[in-house]
């Protein structure tokens, strides 16, 4: 068993690939031989500040923010999140659905909203020991007798573990298998949201985030891309705690435009105008501005892009876009 701690995900995140790095690659993986730790605890003290600056290349800041809202929105739907991805279905599959998406599997796969439902159990019963959202269904995703996958896309999140102790939200995350360059970096992102999220729903802090990954790997060919990163980090003062009825508000309407901005004859004049949300939320717009980032570099309108970059008050977003883009890895996961 492996414990890694850390007050950032960042730090944490730059502890498991050093230790990664040490290991054999004995483990044959589909795609080639495997660095692998196995029962690895990874630990985050302030889950707010949950962005990974060293990954090499850099996150899109846009995919990854775009991602979250296709997740609160309990989409499936390939095309809208592929936009803001294109090398998606090299991961995930092609198809008009993904078989393993989060927030389907989250707010209506198993008949009920899963994070809803947290929040009335919690609000209700704050000692609650029961609350667990579960992604990984044992009949859909558990593979054929002969070994086969049930699909590309069979989710690698198990499960998240909700608690509630001192004030604050407690969140665990389960995993089967876990990607230290692709997956980690953006899982971090994706659960450290929710649980910020669902905190300000109850009107509580946010507790310590708990990733527990079964297998946490790297491809071999993927090492030279580990351990050459920034030695800087930036704080991310943006809170996504708010009431439950704004939350799910901001995100349905964030989502509404994001479909609106991946219409291929959309002009320079309505990019900017979506990418202004003008909500009184500060971290929300920021989001909404990033996300427009993205559209407008696709298009090339490189003044459109400058500007809308330059409204974003978040210096952790601003400095993770430069990083992306002076890499130029839009195509990258």
């Amino acid at each position: 068993m492996w414990l890694i701690e850390g007050r950032t995900a960042n730090e944490v995140w730059k502890k498991a690939t050093d230790i990664l790095l040490k290991q054999e690659t004995t483990l044959k993986g589909r795609n080639g031989d495997v660095y692998e730790l196995l029962h690895a605890f990874v630990s985050v003290e302030n889950p707010k500040q949950k962005w990974v600056y060293d990954r090499i290349p850099p996150m899109s800041i846009g995919f990854a923010l775009a991602e979250l809202v296709w997740i609160m929105n309990g989409k499936e739907q390939s095309e809208v999140i592929n936009y803001w991805n294109p090398s998606l279905p090299k991961f995930a599959g092609a198809g008009d659905i993904y078989y393993g998406a989060y927030g389907k599997r989250i707010r209506s796969h198993f008949g009920f909203d899963q994070l809803e439902r947290a929040y009335h159990v919690l609000q209700n019963a704050p000692e609650s020991r029961q609350v667990v959202i579960q992604i990984y269904d044992v009949e859909k995703d558990f593979p054929m007798e002969n070994g086969q996958p049930r699909s590309t896309d069979v989710p690698c999140n198990v499960c998240s573990l909700l608690k509630i102790r001192n004030g604050k939200l407690e969140w665990s995350q389960i995993m089967r298998s876990n990607d230290i360059l692709l997956g980690m970096p953006y899982n971090f992102v994706q659960f450290t949201s929710l649980q910020e999220i669902l905190a300000g729903w109850l009107g509580l802090e946010v507790g310590s985030y708990i990733h527990y990954s079964d297998s946490l790997h790297l491809y071999n060919y993927d090492a030279n891309k580990i351990g050459v990163g920034q030695e800087r980090e930036i704080e991310n003062l943006d809170s996504l705690s708010l009431c439950k009825e704004e939350s799910e508000r901001i995100f349905r309407e964030i989502y509404e435009r994001m479909i609106s901005l991946k219409d291929a004859s959309i002009s320079e004049q309505e990019i900017f105008s979506l990418g202004q949300l003008g909500a009184e939320y500060t971290a929300y717009n920021n989001i909404m501005l990033m996300i427009a980032a993205y559209v407008a570099r696709k298009h090339h309108y490189s003044d459109m892009v400058e500007e809308l970059v330059h409204r974003c008050r978040n210096e952790a977003y601003t400095y993770m876009w430069n990083r992306w883009t002076n890499k130029s890895v839009e195509q990258d996961r």
